[in-house]
């Protein structure tokens, strides 16, 4: 079945419940401005707030939120996700309406699936006490996944309606995320255009809820983020209100200095750089969505990473730069398991003009990224993801052999990347020595070592069995232990 726009023919009767136009129009902002009185305004400082999915997993969650943002009159523009699950073994909604839009496209009844989630909210609705009726919503949307208007369009309703739910809670105005965020024909965010006219949309607007994680396309149709997107479409609203700061409530109280899977309770990091933060997302930190870090970057709006269920908690401030000294030498500790190292060797390599350029060439031709190329007189190692690279190893082998005519390609598996990141360390004395210390002592070999000139972190290579053991000793020697504090 083919795939329909979700606007036009399709929805021309039922606006605003299907409403998918970001090209807003004067009566559309009118409609928003008179949808809900307001309390004035008393604070002049403007903070964007997002919510996930766990935080608005159910009516107890929900009203926490409404708690934390009723606490403070410059919560002003409040971004929320779908809600998330309520106990492990629950499913998410987001997850629960693609499971409904695939079964309509197979053809099946999808009355019950489309009645469990409507019950999801239902719930939330009545825990709250709050007088709003999505029964109109819920009609659309069944109609809509019948006539497969799109897997974007499935996914998005779970912020569209939650995003209702939380405006009648909290008496705000709300606005569909499709008026305000913009992609292209091609499905291609357009920030520019974005930052416009959501200014513009906003100017006279104090308080509103904007749903998290899509936007629409010029016909009207809906297009999403990636999974997590709703970090970016707070981060987006943050930079267009000029906002002081951009509170990013979880389920964590910030960014933990190492993964909780592997370290027990690792400490907070109170405070943390956009390219300390950057690093560290790189490599498998997943507090916050690695591209909600550019916008709000532009303008040097700082973000706080709070927690909805402890929100005494000062959290992490994560900002452009900062005097403030980390309690530690590192500020923190990310990794991903899952590489490979493609090592070439070929005597008098660095008299060879253009060799790595060349070597590089043949895995772009083969449509490979690289993570990391260490280097030394006669030998080149290119390290990538290792499923990427088993699809087309061959090819790459021959063409490295055809480009650069070396004397051996040996290969290596089963590898992981450990990042160890930290503005302290280029003051600090000895930083890589104690790695390779702690390593040593937990009798784990490095295979690849590399550094930035910034100084601002360090990456070494290990085999996927000693990730963790990895992990554990270098935090035990600068956390734990608290060494290498000495400056240089």
């Amino acid at each position: 079945m083919s795939e329909l726009n979700n606007n036009s023919e399709l929805n021309k009767d039922k606006e605003p419940a299907a409403s998918a136009n970001n090209n807003s129009t004067e009566a559309d902002r009118e409609e928003d401005e008179n949808a809900y009185s307001l309390h004035p305004v008393s604070s002049r400082v403007k903070k964007v707030v997002k919510f996930g999915g766990s935080s608005l997993a159910s009516a107890a969650q929900m009203k926490k939120v409404c708690d934390i943002i009723r606490s403070d009159p410059s919560r002003r523009y409040v971004i929320p996700s779908a809600p998330g699950k309520r106990f492990s073994d629950d499913t998410k909604v987001t997850d629960m309406l693609y499971r409904a839009y695939d079964a309509a496209a197979r053809g099946e009844d999808i009355t019950d699936r489309i009645s469990a989630i409507r019950s999801r909210y239902q719930e939330i609705i009545d825990g709250l006490h709050i007088d709003i009726d999505l029964g109109e919503e819920f009609a659309v949307i069944e109609d809509m996944f019948r006539r497969q208007a799109g897997r974007d369009y499935a996914a998005s309703r779970g912020e569209y309606l939650n995003g209702m739910v939380l405006a009648a809670c909290l008496g705000f105005r709300y606005i569909d995320a499709a008026k305000v965020i913009c992609f292209d024909e091609n499905g291609k965010f357009e920030p520019e255009k974005t930052h416009q006219t959501l200014r513009e949309y906003l100017k006279n607007i104090d308080y509103a809820v904007i749903p998290g994680f899509y936007g629409a396309m010029p016909d009207g149709s809906i297009k999403t983020f990636s999974r997590g997107g709703s970090d970016i479409t707070g981060s987006i609203v943050a930079r267009a209100v000029r906002a002081d700061v951009y509170e990013n409530w979880t389920d964590v109280s910030g960014v933990m200095l190492a993964d909780p899977h592997i370290i027990s309770n690792p400490e907070v990091i109170d405070t943390v750089t956009y390219r300390e933060l950057r690093e560290l997302s790189y490599m498998g930190a997943t507090v916050l969505h690695e591209e909600a870090i550019f916008p709000v970057r532009s303008e040097g709006i700082p973000i706080n990473i709070r927690n909805t269920n402890a929100p005494e908690d000062p959290g992490t401030m994560i900002v452009e730069t900062t005097f403030r000294q980390p309690k530690y030498v590192i500020t923190g500790i990310a990794g991903h398991k899952g590489f490979c190292a493609i090592n070439i060797e070929k005597d008098m390599m660095n008299e060879e003009v253009g060799f790595g350029r060349k070597v590089l060439q043949v895995f772009e031709e083969n449509g490979i990224s690289f993570e990391h190329t260490p280097s030394g007189i006669d030998t080149f190692t290119v390290i990538v993801h290792q499923d990427e690279f088993m699809e087309k190893e061959q090819n790459v082998i021959s063409g490295i052999h055809k480009a650069v005519h070396p004397d051996t390609i040996d290969l290596e598996g089963d590898l992981a990347l450990i990042a160890i990141v930290g503005r302290g360390m280029k003051a600090k004395k000895g930083t890589a020595g104690l790695v390779f210390s702690a390593l040593a002592h937990a009798r784990v070999n490095v295979k690849m070592i590399d550094q930035g000139s910034s100084e601002l972190n360090i990456i070494i290579g290990v085999k996927n069995d000693d990730f963790e053991t990895a992990v554990r000793a270098i935090y035990d020697v600068f956390v734990t232990a608290n060494l290498g504090t000495e400056t240089r």
